[in-house]
């Protein structure tokens, strides 16, 4: 199993991989990451290195990617070699804003009105037609809140673009949702669909915090949520895994945010509390093997560690463990950054009132201890 990217989506990949006795090799830029460290062989060498990915492809069977911002010319130079799932056109339209949404669009699949702007007088005309407010994003890349501006009332086009700082963008009309959801999806080689139930995502300054599931909303929205995601996942042939978000709409519409095709920060309670995982999912789809259950064992509230925690120095790790329900996953970084994806806990319980109430605690207790 090859693996391009070296976070932690896949060195959890990896985890899951080793377990059912595969050998796994990493394809990271950078030295020593996180999935480099459970991994049989890490390849360090740049993504415009031909030579380095073409004989890291004739050392694997088959691979897969962990992130988006791989450029396509690496993802092309090893799928001559070897199968790449999901395909690599799967990325290419995933890893762009503007691709994303006209690819929606043109699927008829609920998503925010928008107008793709490369220059002020496109951004004025985009404003006349969509109104304020409105979101500015960067066309390529952006996570976590970045390559965003949020435009409200008079807006000077010009002067916006030129502090936008990016070649092309996505305006994007504000979209007021009481709530914002997710679900990833699994296809297998054969066609088989296989959906984790949907995730209720709740963020803290644009990163997700917690992850509850069940999600606390009515089962028709739950089954909307799931019957479209199995589409787009069907209509990209993705063979893999596709993680969908959206937003609830004030008056109970579903809208699709994003696309992410692999292993999604939200799917991360499968790891513990379903009879798949996502990661053993994702490595069972691109190996050609049948899906496995997404079944949810117990209600579960996912919690997202970030590198604030460590602020005067490491976390008491004895006090989030002493809840005997607690499953902590530290994902090996060496260094811990402000908003920094360190690892992340979760916690089982019989009901998600009793779960939410246990993470709610021990964030309590950490957080004083920081």
């Amino acid at each position: 199993m090859g693996i391009l990217g070296g976070g932690q989506l896949g060195r959890m990949l990896a985890i899951a991989a080793r377990r059912m006795g595969y050998r796994v090799h990493a394809y990271e830029p950078q030295p020593d990451c996180p999935a480099g460290q459970i991994c049989d062989l890490e390849v360090n060498a740049p993504y415009t290195d031909s030579a380095s990915l073409r004989a890291f492809a004739e050392g694997v069977d088959v691979i897969s990617f962990e992130f988006e911002n791989i450029p396509r010319s690496a993802v092309e130079a090893v799928a001559s070699l070897r199968p790449v799932r999901p395909r690599g056109e799967v990325l290419h339209i995933c890893q762009n804003r503007e691709r994303e949404k006209t690819f929606l669009q043109a699927n008829g699949f609920p998503c925010a009105p928008f107008r793709v702007v490369d220059s002020g007088e496109a951004l004025r005309t985009a404003l006349a037609e969509i109104g304020t407010p409105a979101v500015l994003k960067t066309a390529d890349f952006g996570y976590d809140g970045k390559g965003q501006i949020k435009l409200t009332g008079e807006v000077d086009a010009d002067e916006v673009w030129r502090q936008f700082g990016a070649p092309r963008g996505v305006l994007e009309k504000w979209i007021p949702f009481q709530a914002e959801l997710s679900v990833v999806c699994a296809r297998g080689l054969d066609g088989t669909i296989a959906a984790f139930p949907a995730s209720e995502n709740i963020h803290t300054n644009h990163i997700l915090d917690l992850s509850i599931v069940p999600a606390r909303f009515a089962a028709s929205i739950l089954k909307t949520a799931e019957e479209l995601a199995s589409e787009i996942t069907r209509k990209l042939d993705v063979v893999g895994l596709l993680a969908v978000e959206f937003f609830l709409t004030s008056n109970g519409e579903l809208l699709v945010n994003e696309l992410a095709p692999r292993p999604h920060n939200s799917g991360h309670f499968s790891f513990d509390a379903c009879v798949t995982s996502q990661f053993e999912q994702q490595l069972r789809a691109v190996c050609g093997l049948p899906l496995g259950s997404p079944e949810l064992l117990r209600p579960v509230v996912m919690w997202n560690i970030l590198g604030d925690l460590w602020k005067n120095g490491t976390p008491d790790w004895s006090a989030l463990l002493g809840d005997p329900r607690a499953k902590l996953h530290l994902y090996g970084k060496s260094e811990a950054r402000p908003g920094r994806k360190m690892g992340h806990m979760c916690l089982m319980a019989g009901t998600i009132e009793e779960a939410l109430a246990g993470i709610k605690k021990l964030q309590a207790v950490v957080s004083r201890k920081a």
